[in-house]
């Protein structure tokens, strides 16, 4: 098969598991190390033309990550799209399992299996109301933060830390700063991506507020990396 891959996590696991499928993917695409495909634009503008030239049997996707006229346009275009949609873990695995089994025709990689296990075995969280109460800024100019129904928020929630903007409405509220200092959280949670965030940037507007820096890929990655979060996570949040 001729798979070209419009989100980042899925590149990645497209090429662990079998790299002579992958012939495309966006400019986002930074891992695996070393990937030497055709770039086909980012993830909300792909070069449409670009893709087609590839004669691809499969363009993935996700529901977020990339827009419905871009899919439409591909498969007004002859194109087959399997759009993935992931809000949590457990969606996560299925999703993932659904489109390197039925999708690429492959079988279920050791990774996959491996993920499963080192998150089967973190301990369980504490009830509602316990562990540890946390802000998860994603962006700044505007502050912007995970809100409800997340993968990520689904992963810190699994390792005991509460999203305390997990029931708004919104999957990621724009919050004022002021209204964020005053939330009630206990710890910040500041990822490299999709804003990155530093020792230098971010945890000065969280005074007196313990700031965990984590790898945005770890948190927000669906993939190979899911292997190495749980203990990669546990270990920038205490």
């Amino acid at each position: 098969m001729r798979i070209v891959s419009l989100v980042p996590s899925l590149t990645e696991a497209v090429a662990v598991t079998a790299p002579g499928l992958l012939v495309g993917a966006t400019d986002w695409c930074s891992h695996p190390a070393g990937l030497d495909v055709v770039r086909v634009g980012g993830t909300k503008n792909p070069d449409i033309a670009a893709i087609t030239a590839l004669r691809p049997d499969l363009v993935v996707a996700n529901e977020e990550e990339n827009r419905e006229p871009d899919l439409a346009a591909l498969r007004a275009a002859g194109i087959d799209v399997l759009v993935t949609e992931v809000r949590d873990l457990d969606q996560a695995f299925s999703e993932l399992e659904r489109m390197l089994v039925t999708g690429c025709g492959l079988a279920v990689p050791r990774w996959l299996d491996e993920a499963r296990g080192a998150w089967a075995a973190v301990p369980a969280p504490p009830p509602y109301g316990g562990g540890r109460r946390a802000v998860v800024p994603i962006w700044r100019r505007p502050w912007m933060v995970l809100g409800r129904d997340t993968f990520a928020g689904d992963l810190l929630a699994r390792l005991g830390v509460h999203n305390v903007y997990g029931d708004r409405a919104e999957r990621y509220p724009r919050v004022p700063l002021d209204e964020l200092r005053a939330s009630g959280a206990d710890l910040v949670v500041l990822p490299d991506e999709p804003y990155r965030f530093t020792a230098d940037d971010g945890p000065e507007a969280f005074p007196g507020l313990p700031a965990a820096l984590v790898d945005g890929r770890l948190l927000t990655w669906y993939g190979p990396s899911l292997a190495e979060a749980p203990a990669a996570l546990r270990a920038a949040l205490r």
